[in-house]
């Protein structure tokens, strides 16, 4: 709960320079098991390391996941094939009920999961909400960023090996 509390007091502060924030580039995070909205396991093993993957740790609550929104949906229909994309749902004044109404009016194009018990946002390091981690095909850390304006598309873009468009 002590990460939850952390996140909920760090949703106002000013965005951190992109690349700075959370876990270190170059690691290697550890695997764990959340849940997806319907109380299903989900290990975060089963996908790194088997090609890049995006997880944003997300929140209904948050405006600057709002904010950030579009640019991920851009960036899931320009490069979703190529690279798995993970929404993560903090455990902080919601449940998955609160979650799936949300949903319905605000759809996400990638999976959410559930994170209850932090699991996550501790093995990543979660500072705060609109915290977007791109783990490369590797398994390592190749990128980190907090708020509405990361340039998700140049990052995307980056770790696959593409020039920016």
């Amino acid at each position: 709960m002590a990460a939850a509390a952390v996140l909920a007091a760090a949703v106002p502060t000013p965005v951190l320079a992109q690349d700075d924030v959370g876990i270190a580039l170059g690691t290697k995070p550890a695997g764990v098991v959340i849940e997806d909205l319907d109380g299903n396991p989900v290990d975060l093993s089963d996908y790194l390391g088997e090609g890049p993957v995006l997880l944003e740790f997300w929140a209904t609550w948050c405006p600057l996941c709002a904010k950030l929104a579009p640019t991920m949906a851009a960036a899931y229909e320009r490069y979703g094939q190529e690279m798995r994309f993970l929404a993560v749902a903090v455990a902080v004044n919601e449940n998955p009920r609160s979650i799936r109404r949300h949903l319905q009016s605000h759809p996400v194009p990638y999976p959410v999961l559930w994170d209850a018990d932090g699991r996550a946002t501790r093995a990543f390091e979660a500072p705060t909400t609109s915290y977007i981690v791109i783990v490369g095909a590797d398994g390592t850390v190749a990128y980190t960023g907090v708020g509405a304006d990361q340039d998700v598309m140049g990052a995307v873009a980056k770790v696959l090996g593409r020039p920016p468009s």
